[in-house]
């Protein structure tokens, strides 16, 4: 590899992560291929914070009066974030969730159902790939955090399984 491919591979990935500010987008992959055998595998992300994809039904925290604050502790701050929920089920890639197989079909699941581990949750679209989202563990689906064709980021919790 000579010194000016480098150059311009350098010059590549910048532009490639100003592309992905500037759309505000999280993740980017390119293949650059330089001829036979020779090419330049790109992939540039971004951590997503997953607090700022909750879905916007969710309720807010109410305000505590500063005065009835309890005073700080040792203990380990509880937090509301579904992320946080050990049956979190989070979306594994960006892309539209669907609640059922087709448009005007039963959803897979609803809230109370009881689901085995690989039973398909959800389907989240990527690139015209329609990908079935399986049950991590068997419980109950006690919360859907997406609607149906909703966007979703790689993260995102999407429902709540215990």
């Amino acid at each position: 590899m000579t010194k000016d491919t480098r150059d311009n591979d350098v010059a590549f990935i910048q532009a490639l992560a100003e592309l992905l500010n500037a759309n505000k987008l999280t993740e980017l992959s390119v293949t650059r291929d330089y001829g036979p055998d020779d090419s330049l595998k790109v992939r540039v992300a971004k951590q997503v914070n997953v607090v700022q994809q909750a879905p916007a039904q969710m309720a807010a925290p109410a305000a505590v009066p500063a005065a009835a604050a309890p005073a700080p502790s040792d203990a380990a701050p509880v937090t509301n974030d579904p992320a946080d929920h050990p049956g979190a089920v989070a979306s594994p890639m960006v892309g539209t969730a669907y609640m059922s197989p087709e448009p005007g079909t039963a959803a897979f699941v609803k809230p109370g159902d009881q689901v085995k581990e690989g039973q398909t949750l959800m389907i989240v679209e990527a690139m015209k790939t329609m990908n079935h989202i399986p049950a991590p563990r068997s419980g109950t689906v006690k919360r859907i955090l997406v609607d149906d064709g909703q966007p979703v980021e790689f993260g995102t919790t999407l429902m709540i399984i215990e």
